[in-house]
């Protein structure tokens, strides 16, 4: 499982604004959410296409991304 979260550090909003938005809104199912938790072989298809999207690495260097990607552990608390 892996836990895709928006980067609020990521000042760019190029990727939002060129389809980041709707990809992300599409993996939420178009609530206001701001993290979720994926399969790892549904989170690899979908950041694939993410990367795609222009914007992908406007960000700098402590926030490269405007999604952070990292391992669900399901002992944390994910409210």
């Amino acid at each position: 499982m892996v836990r895709l979260s928006i980067d609020f550090e990521h000042a760019s909003r190029a990727w939002w604004e060129n389809g980041g938005q709707e990809l992300w809104d599409g993996i939420t199912e178009g609530f206001d959410e701001n993290k979720v938790v994926l399969d790892d072989d549904v989170a690899a298809s979908w950041l694939e296409a993410a990367h795609a999207v222009p914007g992908w690495n406007d960000g700098p260097e402590y926030a490269p991304h405007p999604i952070v990607v990292r391992p669900f552990d399901e002992d944390e608390d994910f409210e």
